[in-house]
């Protein structure tokens, strides 16, 4: 039971601090919409959804009036596109895809994802469809938000997956050039991706999830950094243990607010409660900055030496937070560094202070992985995909969720801007040193085998 005093402290959170719910996300397994034609499978897609989902954002918008907690996105995701297309070809890729986009603006949802393929032993004659198909799906849709899992802890990381996703990114970044490249802004491609993350591009419902579930995903980086600037300006001199145990408090009662109100949705729509991603998401706002945590950890800029140690201490405070709030804890749940959906890290790239091996590093502690990268738009299909190798690489050995979600933009060069707009923000184009030199080693493909630690049963 919170006591009054937590009870104001949240109430300050609440009109101060940028606390919000970041997603309320609707699973929906779709399996029984498959079809022998495509117009039964996309009528059955499409009235699937609606039922389900036709009164999510009535629903949330009513409930977030109730507490007086901004629900800021409402969102759809669905089992593997895959499962449905298989027996079918690339043109009914593209036809489902249109399906899905007008079933969430129908819904008044801001994304729906699911377009998935899961590749990380093999790619089969319909993930290959998928996968092919992302440059006009990704160009021809706004809502939605495609992923492909090519490496997990049993099965290593499947380079021929990896080595088709960096040409793909080029391809869907030159489809979309008009727009900065943006579609690739909807794309991750992930190492042990989760089966109930409710946040986009990634969510996706796996195959042991119910068949409806609302998912939340709480925020608040300006409520962490708020509470831990209270607390060093009380002028006593503090560990970083105490700064720790400071972050884990603000953790729970975020965390105990995103289970409120996800349980009331799923009670109001009559379906299950599923999970909160405890991850810290930040926005281009001001003090909404997971960037901004770490400089009132200490560190004065961010990418300096110490920058990975503080990280990982804010990941392990928030979910030991999260995890005693709650037993619903699931999703990626952590501190995100997408570096143009947070101010500081923008800044801090902008800079020169942070470069994308010291990012690379911080992922090894934090949620998810290379985020919200702007790269230049020349850089070879090769290079990209050894980058996300890198990064899967992290996640298979340390058996974690890792994912890339790089975007190389057309005619671009290290240090140029660009606006993407939303909670999408700016970034500066940044370095990729070594461009080519990893030409030879991407096109060995086949598989790198899984860690002897995957052996643990």
């Amino acid at each position: 039971m919170l006591g009054s005093d937590e009870i104001l402290s949240t109430i300050q959170m609440l009109h101060a601090e940028h606390l919000d719910v970041r997603t309320v996300t609707l699973g929906v397994n779709v399996d029984d919409c498959a079809a022998s034609s495509m117009e039964g499978l996309c009528r059955k897609l499409r009235e699937k959804l609606l039922r389900r989902a036709g009164g999510l954002a009535e629903v949330c918008g009513r409930i977030g009036r109730k507490y007086g907690i901004p629900v800021t996105n409402k969102r759809l995701a669905i089992s593997p596109v895959a499962h449905l297309l298989a027996g079918h070809g690339r043109a009914a890729a593209v036809e489902v895809a249109r399906t899905l986009d007008q079933a969430a603006a129908d819904c008044n949802v801001d994304f729906i994802g699911g377009f998935t393929a899961l590749v990380h032993k093999g790619i089969t004659p319909v993930a290959e469809v998928v996968m092919e198909s992302l440059p006009e799906v990704l160009s021809a849709t706004t809502r939605v938000c495609a992923s492909v899992n090519v490496a997990s802890r049993k099965a290593g990381i499947n380079m021929d997956a990896v080595g088709r996703m960096g040409r793909v990114i080029l391809r869907i970044a030159a489809a979309t050039a008009a727009n900065h490249g943006f579609g690739c802004a909807k794309l991750v491609v992930f190492a042990n991706i989760p089966e109930d993350n409710p946040f986009m591009a990634g969510a996706y419902v796996g195959g042991g999830e119910p068949e409806a579930a609302i998912n939340i995903g709480v925020s608040g980086p300006g409520v962490v950094s708020s509470a831990l600037k209270r607390r060093i300006q009380l002028g006593r001199k503090l560990t970083l243990g105490e700064l720790a145990e400071e972050i884990k408090i603000t953790s729970f009662r975020v965390t105990r607010v995103g289970e409120l109100i996800g349980r009331e949705v799923a009670a109001e729509l009559g379906v299950a409660f599923g999970i909160v991603d405890l991850s810290l998401a930040p926005t281009p706002a001001v003090g909404d900055s997971v960037g901004e945590i770490l400089q009132t950890l200490g560190i004065a800029r961010i990418g300096a030496p110490g920058s990975t140690a503080a990280i990982a201490m804010l990941t392990d405070a928030v979910k030991k937070g999260g995890a005693f709030a709650s037993s619903s804890v699931g999703g990626l749940s952590g501190a995100f560094i997408p570096v143009s959906e947070d101010s500081a890290l923008t800044q801090a790239v902008a800079r020169g202070e942070l470069v994308l091996e010291k990012l690379e590093a911080m992922t090894a502690v934090c949620s998810v992985g290379l985020d919200m990268i702007a790269i230049p738009g020349d850089t070879p299909a090769e290079t990209i995909a050894a980058i996300i190798a890198d990064e899967m690489a992290i996640g298979v050995v340390n058996d974690k969720t890792t994912a890339c979600r790089l975007i190389p933009i057309p005619g671009a060069k290290p240090g140029d801007k660009v606006e993407f707009g939303g909670l999408f923000g700016s970034a500066t184009v940044i370095e990729v040193r070594g461009m080519g030199a990893s030409d030879a080693f991407v096109r060995f493909g086949g598989r790198i085998p899984a860690p002897i630690q995957s052996l643990g049963n």
